[in-house]
């Protein structure tokens, strides 16, 4: 039996699109489902199903193996542990003497890892794809709050490690009219004097 392969999470685009080795690994299982669904997938979709495909994966190569139902958020901190092997993004060690730099002027020694932004992308796309698959909200290990501090902890370290900080994005609100009908007009008062 072939060793398993498995994916890299990240891209240079932050799009966190999985690497094509557990894609082919599965790729009998995904050309069934995507030739049967007819329609073209959007490329979320797409990532979700190999994402999912490459969890099921492990969870079949997982020692003693695992069945979905007997997973917990233990054992979704282990994959992300396992897939800090295929991590691109540089993580400074704090004896390192580029710590805390974004753009370090050297190499140096310190392991590559997932970056966070791919590790959180990908918590998203499989906790939705556990529900989709008929698990529920309440039992998803994927919303566990061991894999929530997980993925804080992984933020917060890097971020120091990189010297770059993470900025939750402000979601911009759509400026509102008021309606004539909704709004009463305001009196107009003439000035005190």
């Amino acid at each position: 039996m072939d060793s398993p392969v498995f994916p890299d999470v990240e891209s240079s685009n932050s799009d966190n699109s999985a690497a094509a080795a557990a894609a082919n690994s599965n790729s009998n299982a995904g050309a069934a489902s995507s030739s049967s669904s007819g329609s073209t997938l959007s490329r979320y979709e797409n990532q979700k199903r190999r994402d999912w495909n490459t969890f099921g994966q492990y969870l079949k190569n997982h020692r003693p193996p695992l069945s979905l139902s007997r997973c917990s958020g233990a054992h979704v901190l282990e994959f992300l542990r396992y897939l800090d092997q295929f991590g691109k993004t540089k993580v400074h060690t704090p004896i390192c003497p580029f710590y805390g730099h974004p753009n370090p002027p050297a190499p140096c020694p310190c392991p590559l890892r997932q970056a966070w932004g791919s590790l959180d992308a990908l918590i998203g796309r499989l906790r939705a794809a556990y529900e989709e698959n008929g698990g529920k909200p309440e039992t998803n290990p994927f919303g566990a709050r061991a894999v929530r501090l997980y993925l804080r902890d992984v933020r917060d370290l890097q971020s120091k490690a990189r010297g770059i900080s993470y900025e939750k994005k402000k979601r911009k609100r759509p400026v509102q009219q008021p309606s004539s009908a909704a709004v009463p007009p305001h009196p107009q008062h003439p000035p005190e004097g």
